[in-house]
């Protein structure tokens, strides 16, 4: 446990922003599943639609080091790649 009024603020605000990137993490996460559903559904707009979105969240978490760079854009590399060969231009 903190001692100190500044380790205790840091815990709070470190707690604060764990739950944060927690939430965005799993938020990313649930639109990954969501393109990949769309994939096997062969659904093309709603394909579309989801990779968009997948998009935009995995370059937000990056922007927020939440991801690494490079993780998020071979993602994105890996959902294009899938939603091209389900027929569907990314």
């Amino acid at each position: 446990m903190p001692n100190t009024q500044s380790a205790k603020k840091r815990l709070r605000q470190s707690e604060k922003l764990r739950l944060r990137n927690r939430a965005t993490r799993s938020n990313m996460r649930s639109t990954l599943r969501n393109v990949r559903e769309a994939v096997k559904e062969g659904d093309t707009d709603k394909m579309q639609a989801a990779f968009r979105l997948a998009v935009k969240k995995l370059d937000k978490a990056a922007s927020k080091n939440i991801i690494h760079r490079n993780a998020a854009a071979r993602t994105k590399s890996r959902l294009s790649k899938l939603v091209k060969a389900a027929g569907c231009k990314a």
